[in-house]
This record gives C-alpha cells, structure tokens and sequence, in this order.
C-alpha cells in the first residue's frame, strides 16, 4: 500500500475510533490495520496513537497529522472531482438505512437518481442494529430519532410523526380506546424493551409528556412484522406515518388517541463522515435527499382533518372489554 493508502487507514481508524472498526470499515483485519499504521509511525519516526488493552487515543503528533492528512486526502479528492466535471459521480455508495424507511420511502426515489447519476452504483445496506452506523464501509447512513453523541456529521433533511394505530377489525373484536388509560386493556404489539421505539411518547393534558411502555403479549424487532400483524387484526401499534401512511389513508388502520400526539416529531438525518470534504458521490446524494424531502411538508403528513379520532368521525359507540355491548363479551 502506498502512503496514500496508509493515510486512508489512519484517518479511517481516528474516525472509526480504533483498529478493529476500521477494519470492518476497510474489509481488513484488525492486525493489517495495525501493522499499517506501525509503518506509518517508523516511517515517520513518531508514535501517532496511545495503545491500551481495548482502546487507542491520538497522541499530539497524530492530532497533527490527522489534520495534515485530511488536507491533502480533500486536495487528491477535489482533483479527482474535478475531472469528472465537478457533479459526475461514479464507484459505489453505500447507504444504511432502518428496512422501512428504505423500503417505502428511498426506493421509490431509485430509478430517479440513477438517471441523474447512471455511472454510480448504489449498495443499501438494511438494519436496525445499534454501533457505528458506518462500519462495513458504509458512506451514508440514514437515521430517525434523536442522536446519541457521536464524531458523526448529522445533516436533518426531513422527520416524521410516531402514529398509535389499529385495523377496524381489532377495534370491532375489542372496542376503541378512548384515553391512554384504556390501553392497558388492549393487546399492544411493540419493539423490544431494548429499542428506543418500544417508549411511546404521548401528551396527557396541556404541557405534560408521558412515556409510557405499554403491555403486550407480542414484540419484533422489524416494523413491518409489526404492521403485518396489526393490519391481520392482532392488537393496536405505534409505527412511523412514513411507514403507515398508505394504510392509514386507505382505512386499513385506523389513527388512535390523535389528542394525546405528543407534538414532538423525531428528526430523520443523513450521517456521513465528519471529514470536512465529501467525496462527490456522497455530496451528490445529500444534495438528492435535500431536494427529494426539504422543499416542503413531507409526503407522509395528513393534515388535520386526516386525523380525526375514530369515535369522533363516524359517532360509533365506544366500547371496552367486558362491557354489555361488546363482541368479547357475548
């Protein structure tokens, strides 16, 4: 490898923050990481990184050269930009994102962005596991919800409204919740108690923000498990509106508790690298998104009128589990 290769590893394993990372970043081990960079450190007669048993730290020579590095990997790249005319685009991007959003929202937008950029392959990487977003060598990484700290740069171009929900068929079988109380007893389907969506977030009365973990005999770590059994009829869920917004206009499901929305809507971010120089196909496909999702409200949000509580709009008497008048009951 060349010494432009060794400063790819180096900055590769400052932003990744460690060998190993970098490795699963670079496709190599952990050990070739290793040795690259100790020649990177004989060549240059310096120690760039402090070693302990399970974490390596930049000394004072690798904050500098860190910096030195980025400004000549941002000089070859912009020489490189410029041969392609400044907007070409070519390799492979590699974009993670949670299944649903890339499922319903940035499909769609393919056939699109290749005609804009035809010499650029796309590699979406689908998963819902927590770490480094970008390990395996990812460029992109799509991100709903508040961010934890990270080294990342976070780019917000859109956000959605978490909707509680149900199918007719569930709500004639067991009676339409009619505050956040009755939902205790209602079956709720859920993400696992280790998932962040698995807390649902609602308003109960003026100002006040509950956080409730609602009980429930079923949970996935998929949303579209969890739309496929509340459609089937099998409990009420709490989905993203850009997952469920076909369903929720058509009358497959129907929106529950609209009242007690918490207001809040999570943010949805595009993460990339937090070098200060984006190699054109990750600029290309940034500038893509912003115009895709950031001229206006979003495609998924119903307006007000949408939204309307069940009971309210169609004057049906509401019932609970046990009561006379419900199915369960006779």
């Amino acid at each position: 490898m060349d010494r432009f290769g060794e400063m790819l590893v180096f900055v590769r394993a400052v932003e990744d923050g460690g060998f190993s990372a970098a490795g699963r970043s670079l496709t190599m081990t952990p050990s070739a990481v290793s040795k690259l960079i100790g020649r990177l450190e004989n060549r240059l007669g310096v120690t760039l990184f402090h070693r302990a048993s399970r974490t390596v730290t930049l000394t004072a020579e690798g904050e500098a050269f860190y910096t030195s590095a980025l400004r000549a990997i941002e000089a070859i790249e912009e020489a490189e930009a410029s041969v392609f005319g400044g907007r070409a685009a070519k390799g492979t991007l590699r974009i993670r994102s949670m299944p649903t959003f890339a499922t319903h929202q940035l499909a769609p937008l393919v056939p699109a962005f290749r005609r804009l950029h035809p010499a650029l392959r796309l590699d979406f990487v689908l998963s819902m596991e927590p770490g480094n977003l970008l390990d395996g060598g990812v460029d992109v990484a799509i991100h709903v919800g508040e961010l934890a700290d990270s080294s990342l740069v976070a780019r917000r171009f859109s956000s959605t409204r978490w909707i509680i929900c149900a199918a007719p068929a569930y709500l004639a079988a067991r009676g339409i919740p009619t505050s956040l109380a009755d939902l205790a007893a209602h079956e709720c389907l859920n993400f696992p108690t280790t998932a962040p969506w698995s807390i649902w977030s609602v308003r109960d009365g003026p100002g006040t923000l509950r956080r409730l973990k609602p009980a429930g005999s079923v949970a996935a770590n998929q949303g579209q498990m969890l739309l496929a059994m509340a459609r089937a009829g099998a409990g009420i869920v709490r989905l993203a509106e850009f997952h469920i917004v076909g369903d929720l206009r058509s009358g497959r499901l129907v929106e529950l508790l609209p009242e007690h929305h918490s207001g809040a809507e999570d943010p949805i971010y595009a993460l990339y690298s937090s070098r200060r120089y984006l190699s054109q196909r990750i600029r290309v496909f940034l500038e893509f998104l912003d115009a895709s999702f950031s001229q206006g409200p979003p495609a998924w949000r119903r307006t007000d009128a949408e939204r309307v509580a069940p009971a309210a709009r169609e004057g049906q008497r509401v019932t609970h589990p046990g009561s006379p008048g419900h199915a369960g009951a006779r």
